[in-house]
């Protein structure tokens, strides 16, 4: 079923370089990128964002994380591109990631763990919206698309 997914480079990720490597680990797994943009977290939009997580003890350091840089907002389209990223991320914590996961390969603990992933289809329409207008979303046809999704 052909869905789309939210994604988030987090301010570590970008200060290690990391953004390319993940873009490209998507790409090639044949997920299209519909949307991309680098922004600056407001803390208005942080707890909006991570509002799932009011009045717990670590919102407000997860909060403080996310606005501390600039950050990646990305758009993929696939079949099952929401449980494909999340397989292809890996465990929340790096230390329980599979290897070979984003988070296992780059992460460093549960608080710097580089990439945050819609959990659902929902969350994913909901997290673009914060961050994207829908001029900013751009369907296209690629010419290998029919080599992926037949």
């Amino acid at each position: 079923m052909r869905e789309r997914t939210f994604c988030l480079v987090k301010p570590d990720g970008v200060q290690r370089g990391l953004v390319g490597e993940i873009m490209k680990r998507f790409e090639n797994r044949g997920l299209q990128l519909v949307a991309l943009k680098m922004v600056r977290i407001s803390r208005q939009l942080a707890e909006e964002y991570y509002a799932e997580h009011v009045g717990k003890p670590f919102f407000p350091g997860l909060v403080d994380y996310v606005t501390s840089g600039p950050a990646v907002a990305m758009l993929w389209d696939g079949d099952n591109a929401v449980a494909i990223v999340r397989k292809m991320m890996g465990a929340t914590d790096p230390v329980k990631a599979e290897p070979g996961t984003i988070r296992a390969d780059f992460g460093l603990n549960i608080g710097r763990n580089v990439i945050h992933g819609s959990d659902s289809v929902q969350s994913a329409n909901r997290e673009a919206a914060l961050f994207f207008k829908p001029d900013e979303i751009h369907a296209y046809e690629r010419a290998h698309d029919k080599w992926i999704h037949g």
